[in-house]
């Protein structure tokens, strides 16, 4: 498939083609995974994966702003601040947060094993995880089997990861891209999960990038914090910021593209791939929030800064009346007007006009002449869009974004309980 996009910084077009491969596109990455049982001792589901590139990486991860960081967080952020990284090893079913020493202890023991099982440093090793806050991991049923998992994997094995990172997740989330670059072309690809816990500022969610382009540290950390500002950080489904949030982005530099340097085309080209990337499994994860129904775009315009326009398309994007009222198809820009009245962006009532996908709700900040019914159509669909211009300037921004339904409240009501109650029946607890 072919198609065209905008760079985020709006510096022109850029051809790309999406390929197969998902994490393991780039050339010189591997990938595997297999079941452990770290939830359920019992369960056959793939629990714990690994990445790894075959020569020295140039690699940089943005990490959660939440002030209680699991423990494979504080591993991980300091060993990318030792070494070059040639790994990352990742599990589901347990998050290894609220966990205290012993938690790093176990960390520290998936780097080791990973480690081992490679022939590389341990601090070259990223380790994450995902799952229930506050249950110890079982680090007995892990580090007997990184060997088994080093030697399973494969430059095919990116499906294999993708799913060994789900947990509530409906579907694995991956996407990958070819991009033409001087004489030869690079590629970029990654792998993600999350599904709740979804906020600005990321959200609970894991996802890892890699890529074979040739750029420095410096040029690399540049291209990933603009590329995380604008995707990971312009999603919300229910207002949490997890305790694991984590985006890693590994280079190896085998492309046979020129060297990415500051300032260059190059360096655009690869700024707006890298977005391209991450904005796509972004919005994947909206789409497969916790039991949602709709994909909702919040587009604010034509703001006083880009500051007011953030605030104020967040302050719609995580209004529970909001969310609701999408829920039921209801077309209610009076809730869409509070929202943005109480968002702290500087406005004149007036001048607000609100659209649901190109139909005009909201006039001046007065009802429009738009039939209800016309309304209705909009929101019915799974996706669609609204936006708000509050016509005070040229500031835009995007949040993504999605409805609030009662199954959300049923599957998020007893998580915890049930673990523990399942964890005792079987004489683990």
């Amino acid at each position: 498939m072919n198609d065209d996009f905008f760079d985020p910084l709006r510096e022109g077009r850029v051809p790309f083609t999406t390929v197969d491969g998902g994490v393991t596109a780039a050339r010189g990455f591997r990938a595997g995974a297999i079941s452990c049982g770290i939830k359920n001792p019992e369960a056959t589901r793939l629990d714990l994966m690994l990445i790894t590139s075959d020569v020295p990486t140039v690699t940089d991860a943005v990490f959660t702003t939440n002030k209680v960081r699991a423990a494979c967080v504080r591993v991980s952020q300091q060993h990318i601040k030792d070494s070059d990284v040639r790994a990352i090893i990742a599990n589901s079913g347990n998050a290894n947060a609220c966990t205290g020493p012993q938690g790093i202890q176990d960390a520290k023991a998936m780097c080791k094993a990973t480690a081992e099982a490679l022939g590389i440093r341990m601090r070259q090793v990223q380790v994450c995880s995902t799952g229930i806050i506050g249950m110890n991991m079982p680090i007995q049923r892990i580090t007997p089997r990184v060997k088994e998992l080093a030697e399973k994997l494969t430059p095919t094995g990116s499906d294999d990861a993708s799913r060994a990172i789900m947990t509530s997740d409906t579907k694995p989330k991956t996407y990958s891209i070819e991009v033409p670059c001087g004489t030869g072309s690079f590629r970029v690809g990654g792998i993600a999960k999350g599904a709740g816990m979804i906020c600005p500022n990321m959200a609970t969610m894991l996802c890892f990038i890699t890529t074979d382009a040739k750029i420095s540290a410096d040029e690399l950390k540049r291209a990933m914090r603009s590329a995380v500002d604008q995707s990971f950080n312009c999603i919300t489904i229910d207002g949490d910021t997890s305790t694991n949030d984590t985006v890693i982005v590994m280079s190896n530099g085998q492309a046979d593209a020129p060297p990415i340097k500051k300032g260059s085309e190059e360096a655009k080209i690869f700024r707006c791939a890298l977005h391209k990337v991450m904005l796509e499994l972004a919005k994947m994860i909206v789409a497969d929030g916790e039991r949602v129904t709709k994909f909702v775009e919040i587009r604010v315009r034509n703001a006083r800064t880009h500051a007011d326009a953030k605030k104020a398309a967040e302050a719609v994007a995580k209004s529970m009346l909001v969310k609701c009222s999408w829920h039921g198809s209801d077309p209610n820009w009076g809730r869409v007007i509070h929202a943005v009245g109480y968002s702290g962006a500087r406005l004149r009532e007036e001048l607000i006009d609100i659209y649901f996908g190109g139909l005009i709700a909201c006039k001046g900040g007065l009802t429009s002449n738009t039939p209800v019914t016309e309304l209705e159509k909009v929101v019915r669909e799974p996706r669609f869009s609204v936006t708000i211009d509050l016509n005070q300037g040229s500031a835009n921004h995007i949040v993504y974004t999605s409805d609030l339904s009662e199954e959300y409240v049923d599957f998020n009501s007893s998580e915890y309980s049930a673990a523990i109650h399942a964890k005792r029946q079987k004489g683990l607890a």
